[in-house]
């Protein structure tokens, strides 16, 4: 996926740190555990070489646990053939203690190398009326024997500063034989191609199915890129009965809505949901996880270059204030000083597996942006505190 290395508003020539000098950001990097990029991981041994995102959620049916990622290449660095989007990789046994690193078992379906799973075409209209670049998957969850990936299908990769965001459309792709075939429901949130720029639905979230029984999901506009100026931060939270949701039944969603002054549920048909944050900074990817009894919220703070986490104890709870994780450059802005640094970050996932919210694992993609370059990787970071 292409990355915005830069804050919004500010060129690299006036960045201290450029890509030219990346050695030596390097140097002072405490980078977190490659997950793929390398010589004989795992994630190579499934047949793939170099790819991003690598969303982590549960296989609920056996115990197991999934990776999805985004665009990915069989051999390092972008090299070799391009595998397509979106990928499953499986992992039998994951440690939230940190002391062992993930281990991917075998890729989806299974009696392949690692590929593309859903059937479309790339620089193609593949019946939506829009030509699709690639379809990068935002979040994944499993419950009641069925497999739930919400994607975007991307356009365009935008410029930076841009005015759109890129999109062609989203939707929700399921698998009834947990990720070896998928299909789509019928339903689709049109994208800035197709009319509807910035698109509150672009990108969503699985926060979980919460003790009180419904399925919670958070969404905000499409910024793959990070080059979406208009994005905000405008995060927004909706849910569903979880058998509506099974089903299709888009119609069926509640929105968290702001109206005369207080907050409340409102059926989707009477009441648009309401951003849960004022206007901030450009956000990119995003995810939300019940961590023991909290529920963490991690971003990519496209602005600030970093990665980010709040909590609450609900979803429809007031969030806690960011607090940065890991940085692009930790020598540069004195706010960034001291902290974890991973140069050209991005994504950010949290593990679901993660043991508690003072010992989170997030998985932070890495990449400069530059086509056919390395690293393009995803690292493991254990051990950061909510």
């Amino acid at each position: 996926m292409p990355i915005s290395l830069w804050p919004l508003g500010i060129t690299p020539g006036a960045v201290p740190a450029t890509l030219g000098e990346m050695s030596e950001i390097d140097k002072f990097s405490r980078s977190g555990t490659p997950l793929c990029d390398e010589p004989a991981d795992s994630a190579s041994r499934c047949g793939l070489g170099s790819g991003d995102l690598c969303i982590p959620y549960h296989r609920a049916h056996d115990g197991t646990w999934g990776y999805v990622w985004g665009d990915c290449w069989r051999g390092p660095g972008q090299s070799g053939d391009y595998l397509g989007s979106p990928l499953i990789l499986v992992e039998d046994d994951f440690d939230p203690s940190g002391a062992r690193p993930i281990e991917f078992t075998r890729p989806l379906p299974g009696d392949r190398p690692a590929g593309q799973l859903f059937d479309y075409r790339r620089h193609a209209d593949n019946g939506f009326g829009v030509t699709e670049v690639s379809r990068i998957p935002n979040d994944a969850i499993e419950f009641g024997g069925r497999t739930f990936v919400q994607y975007t299908s991307v356009h365009t990769w935008v410029p930076p500063n841009s005015d759109t965001d890129g999109s062609g459309f989203s939707g929700v792709a399921y698998s009834d034989d947990y990720g070896v075939t998928w299909q789509d429901f019928g339903y689709h949130w049109h994208g800035a191609a197709l009319g509807i720029n910035g698109n509150p639905y672009g990108m969503w979230t699985f926060a979980g199915i919460d003790p009180d029984g419904y399925l919670y999901i958070f969404a905000k506009p499409w910024n793959g890129s990070h080059h979406y100026r208009h994005d905000r931060g405008r995060i927004q939270l909706f849910r569903y009965d979880p058998a509506d949701f099974f089903h299709g039944d888009f119609a069926a969603q509640q929105n968290w809505a702001h109206v005369d002054g207080e907050w409340g549920w409102y059926p989707a048909a009477r009441q648009a949901p309401t951003p849960i944050f004022g206007p901030g900074n450009n956000l990119g990817e995003f995810s939300v996880e019940r961590i023991g009894s909290v529920y963490v919220m991690s971003y990519f703070d496209c602005t600030d270059l970093s990665v980010c986490t709040r909590t609450a104890p609900r979803p429809d709870a007031l969030w806690s204030a960011p607090k940065t994780q890991v940085v692009h450059d930790a020598t540069v802005a004195p706010e960034h000083a001291g902290f974890p640094q991973l140069p050209n970050l991005y994504g950010g996932y949290l593990h679901p597996g993660s043991s508690s919210p003072d010992n989170l694992t997030a998985v932070i993609s890495r990449w400069t942006g530059i086509a056919g370059s390395g690293p393009y990787t995803v690292t493991q970071w254990t051990g950061l505190s909510a």
